[in-house]
């Protein structure tokens, strides 16, 4: 059939963040780009349709895709525990294609970028969309959780919540419908903001830090200084290439040139979400900065060691690496 004259249905009413993004994903694929979708909850649409996503009852994996019935127990695979929603069940089925599409990666010459894009995409994006639609908190122990702000608003699906037509305004099916392509269209847009900053940000970076750390021994011969020539995304790259090569824990410090023109030394965190680190800095030089800061530590032309001793600058590559150095 030609794309377009293919039709994507999802149920009419009330919408929700996992339908809206269900939908937009399928239509990133250039044979659903042209596709109409119809939003209804008639069974004799459903069979007229080519995909239906969260309506129907039914989940084959290949026309239907519903969450909502009481055997349905699906997660993206046995690593995860979260029940899928409807974008989930997309993703999980579409997700490898999206992005060999979006992206313009050939899965076949490169199968582990996709691999690694498909994982780590569902589980940062993906897996907070399944939670929320089947009412999965975060935390097992809600009672023991006192938030200090409520953020509901603030989260992509409250966003979309509360796009839906107020119920005092007597609302049409054609409302329902006119909101949900703008909920469709700010999900979507999350979506592929996030997959290409991973596909063409995170993901080519690697190899810009793969080659500082098969290097690191010319910096030092401890092996434990990792010196960037310009700063990319390195903090999660950093664990898995330690790991690749079992040396977990080894690196302490990463040194790359900063914005304005300085040298900046981070000392590596315990874990990529931490504050603490592995080695921080020296504490006679926390909080110091310029002149103090140069003649406390004996290197020109420092700038700063952070009072909580996890980062620093100071204005030359020189000086970086004699910083790290006298900090082991």
């Amino acid at each position: 059939m030609s794309p377009s004259v293919l039709k994507i249905c999802t149920h009419s009413g009330t919408f929700h963040a996992d339908e809206s993004l269900a939908v937009y994903m399928l239509k990133l694929l250039k044979r659903f780009s042209n596709a109409t979708v119809v939003r209804s909850r008639k069974n004799e649409d459903w069979e007229a349709a080519d995909i239906v996503v969260d309506v129907s009852g039914k989940y084959d994996g290949k026309k239907f895709f519903d969450h909502h019935q009481r055997e349905f127990t699906g997660t993206f695979n046995s690593n995860y525990k979260t029940k899928l929603s409807s974008a989930g069940l997309v993703f999980k089925h579409f997700g490898k294609e999206i992005i060999a599409e979006l992206l313009d990666i050939d899965e076949q010459k490169k199968p582990k970028d996709v691999e690694m894009l498909y994982d780590r995409v569902y589980k940062d994006f993906i897996e907070a969309v399944d939670a929320n639609d089947n009412g999965i908190d975060k935390y097992s122990n809600q009672d023991e959780l006192v938030g200090r702000f409520h953020d509901r608003n603030f989260s992509l699906a409250g966003v979309v919540s509360n796009l839906n037509p107020s119920w005092n305004s007597d609302p049409t099916d054609a409302d329902f419908d006119r909101m949900f392509i703008k909920a469709s269209t700010i999900m979507g847009e999350a979506f592929v903001e996030y997959l290409t900053y991973m596909g063409k940000s995170f993901l080519p970076a690697k190899k810009f830090v793969e080659a500082a750390f098969n290097s690191r021994k010319e910096i030092d011969e401890s092996g434990k200084i990792v010196l960037l020539d310009r700063y990319v995304p390195w903090k999660e790259h950093i664990y898995a290439i330690e790991k690749e090569n079992n040396v977990v824990g080894q690196i302490l410090y990463i040194l790359f040139p900063d914005t304005n023109g300085n040298w900046r030394i981070t000392a590596v965190p315990v874990t990529s979400s931490s504050f603490d680190s592995r080695k921080k800095l020296p504490k006679e030089w926390r909080g110091l900065r310029d002149e103090a800061l140069s003649k406390k530590s004996g290197i020109p032309n420092c700038v700063f060691i952070h009072a909580a001793g996890f980062t620093g600058g100071v204005e030359s590559k020189e000086g970086a690496i004699k910083l790290a150095k006298m900090s082991l």
